[in-house]
């Protein structure tokens, strides 16, 4: 699969301020660059750092009055699509260190409070069977509406009302994987038939050695989401996380298949 993707920002700010930047597609085994370009305009240098885990980039940028930035890529997908339902269960004593923050709450995922849940309604199920569960559960469960969350929507608050967007579906699966002690993060990515087109949230659950790209919404296959930075929550995923204030004045995310 190859993608086409094109960004636009355009932000004025009220005050200088620090920006961090994500909306580079990251650079992987089962994903590459085929060609790639961000410009961004600013009075002050471009510091890039890494994203999360070592996945992706970021990039400092420091804005006086206005910020303004255009992606450029085309990237090439080959990602296998495993079946969860036959993937073995790993007990969460034999889960590699690095996994542990995967398996605890964070500020939007709640997983402690889904626990009761997860045992009253999947009880009986492991490993991928009860991922595939959950990730059917959400997919039928809610209702994708955009503007019916904000940017303090918690996975609980997407339990209790059914309706969200993409953030809200990610944490959501996110949040009870967790609470089924399967280790799970967000991901920020691109994907065509996304709609409305924007920047995209799915998950991954990390099961039989290695992390499972979902998209609980049902928009995108795993075989052609461009994954551009992984987290614990939308805290770490953010496409643009601003120290200060900032309005916008444009912005807009196209993803094509050339494939």
């Amino acid at each position: 699969m190859r993608l086409s993707i094109e960004v636009s920002l355009d932000y004025t700010l009220t005050a200088p301020a620090d920006i961090l930047l994500q909306i580079e597609a990251a650079a992987m085994a089962d994903q590459w660059l085929e060609e790639q370009s961000l410009t961004i305009w600013s009075d002050h240098g471009v510091t890039a750092v890494p994203g999360e885990d070592g996945i992706g980039q970021r990039c400092w940028v420091r804005a006086d009055h206005a910020l303004s930035a255009r992606y450029k890529a085309v990237v090439v997908i080959d990602r296998p699509v495993h079946d969860l339902h036959v993937l073995p269960a790993t007990p969460a004593r034999a889960l590699p260190g690095v996994l542990i923050p995967y398996l605890l709450p964070s500020r939007y995922c709640e997983s402690d409070k889904l626990e009761g849940f997860v045992r009253a309604r999947f009880g009986g199920l492991s490993g991928g069977a009860l991922a595939a569960a959950l990730v059917d559960w959400v997919k039928t469960r809610m209702t994708y509406r955009a503007g019916s969350s904000q940017g303090v929507t918690t996975a609980l608050d997407t339990f209790a009302s059914r309706t969200g967007v993409c953030r809200d579906y990610a944490h959501l699966l996110v949040a009870l994987a967790r609470a089924a002690e399967i280790p799970a993060r967000c991901v920020s990515a691109y994907a065509p038939g996304v709609d409305p087109p924007d920047f995209h949230a799915v998950a991954e659950l990390w099961l039989d050695g290695r992390w499972h790209l979902v998209d609980a919404t049902g928009m995108a296959r795993a075989d052609e989401i461009a994954l551009v930075g992984v987290g614990r929550d939308a805290t770490d995923i953010a496409f643009m996380t601003i120290f200060g204030e900032a309005q916008l004045c444009e912005q807009s995310v196209r993803v094509d298949r050339l494939d």
